[in-house]
């Protein structure tokens, strides 16, 4: 298999896509949205993407499956399954703001061997493949060198259904905002996690998220010489719901004593999807 011909299918399926998503957002008005959960949106354009997505992607790779966000398409491979997000940031992208992304992985039993994000609003595409280093737009990119904290500057997502953990989340924010440069939330994991590999963050952290969310993002860290992983350090930032991503030193800081509770702040008995 040819990783890098087959990533480099999917850029340019997600500049096509890309562009009917970009085009559609200045048509759409409230009677376009659903509600799928709390504080969770979805709209046309989601599906329709995804649609599109969906029926490129079964001729680049017939044989894989498929696990996609809003589930055009749920028959799932053996070995091979694409990891789609076909609208990342929809909040961002209903309220006019250029922070949304198209994430595709391409995963090999449970492990992430292809990545794409297209960043749409800022028109930046983030690729990597297994052992083929990561890219913006065809450059490499690498995570940056920051080892204190208090150089760092890092992303997050904050809580939006799950409330229950806000406490010893603000509790972490808190300290993050002492030791650190600052924090800031974008609204896309996605996009937070290709910013880290690009080094334009030193690290990113977040939980309650979904395969679709981080699959791509992960790997292209990865890949740019980060470090990737889940808060308890069992390699489960795929389908565990969460997932701190960073240079091995920001990492490593930030997971051992950098900050306070970091292991213990998210402790969850959530589902694994």
């Amino acid at each position: 298999m040819n990783l890098e011909e087959i990533t480099s299918q999917v850029v340019d399926l997600c500049y096509t896509v890309g562009q009917f998503i970009k085009t559609e957002q200045i048509k759409i008005n409230s009677k376009d949205i659903e509600t799928k959960d709390l504080n969770s949106f979805v709209s046309y354009v989601d599906k329709e993407a995804e649609i599109q997505l969906v029926s490129k992607l079964k001729t680049i790779l017939p044989e894989a499956g498929f696990i996609a966000e809003e589930g055009t398409e749920t028959k799932q491979g053996e070995v091979y399954n694409w990891i789609i997000d076909p609208l990342d940031g929809t909040t961002n992208y209903l309220h006019n703001l250029p922070v949304f992304a198209i994430s595709i992985a391409l995963a090999k039993n449970k492990e992430i061997v292809s990545g794409v994000i297209y960043e749409i609003g800022f028109d930046e595409m983030f690729s990597a493949w297994k052992d083929g280093g990561a890219f913006m737009n065809k450059s490499a990119i690498s995570v940056k060198g920051t080892t204190d904290l208090k150089d760092t500057l890092l992303a997050t997502g904050f809580p939006y259904y799950d409330f229950d953990r806000l406490p010893k989340y603000l509790n972490l924010l808190s300290d993050c905002f002492q030791k650190t440069r600052g924090v800031r939330r974008f609204g896309s994991a996605a996009i937070d996690l290709a910013y880290v590999a690009c080094g334009r963050f030193d690290g990113f952290f977040e939980y309650g998220l979904n395969s679709w969310d981080v699959a791509a993002g992960a790997l292209i860290v990865q890949e740019a010489g980060g470090k990737v992983d889940d808060f308890k350090s069992n390699e489960n930032h795929i389908f565990g719901r969460e997932i701190l991503a960073g240079s091995t030193a920001v990492f490593n800081n930030l997971i051992s004593s950098g900050v306070k509770n970091f292991k213990s702040c998210f402790t969850t008995n959530e589902k694994t999807l």
